[in-house]
């Protein structure tokens, strides 16, 4: 698998341009980031969809669903450690260069404990609510309408990422 330095480029471009309008911030490691860039884009060859470059990824999109880029615990992770766990996305103090970017514990459950979360929150009633309410893991965009949006309106996360929230 071999990618060109343009289709990085190209890449790193946009998503810089997209994490500025949406409030955020590509790691100001322009070869670091690269590095990522190209680690997303050799398993989009791989598996079909950009699986975090730093976390094993089972090859099922349904499995890994949480960890697709940016993934479910982005927002939380910069939130409390000023960058995603692979360091991709940064808080505006790193951008600035108050801080900088230190290891990040694993914030994703085992697959068992994904498992019990996912079987709970198929117990919830919803019965009395006209629509379902469907929920972006990544940004916490809600709606509530029959199905969920092709694309998330915030963070453009693609309609499968959707849960139902209640």
């Amino acid at each position: 698998m071999s990618i060109s330095s343009g289709e990085i480029d190209k890449i790193f471009i946009k998503l810089k341009d997209e994490a500025e309008k949406s409030a955020y911030h590509l790691n100001p490691d322009e070869e670091m980031t690269k590095e990522l860039i190209e680690g997303l884009l050799i398993n989009q060859e791989r598996y079909g969809y950009w699986a975090c470059p730093c976390r094993p990824a089972e090859g099922k999109r349904l499995l890994d669903k949480d960890i697709i880029c940016p993934c479910d615990y982005r927002d939380a992770d910069v939130d409390e450690y000023d960058a995603c766990y692979c360091g991709l996305y940064v808080s505006s103090s790193v951008m600035s260069g108050e801080k900088i970017v230190k290891p990040i514990p694993e914030r994703r459950p085992s697959e068992e404990q994904r498992t019990l979360i996912a079987s709970e929150k198929n117990k919830l009633d919803t019965s009395g609510l006209p629509f379902p309410v469907w929920r972006c893991p990544v940004c916490g965009y809600l709606c509530a309408r029959e199905n969920p949006p092709e694309k998330c309106p915030i963070c453009k996360a693609d309609k499968d990422r959707f849960q139902r929230f209640l």
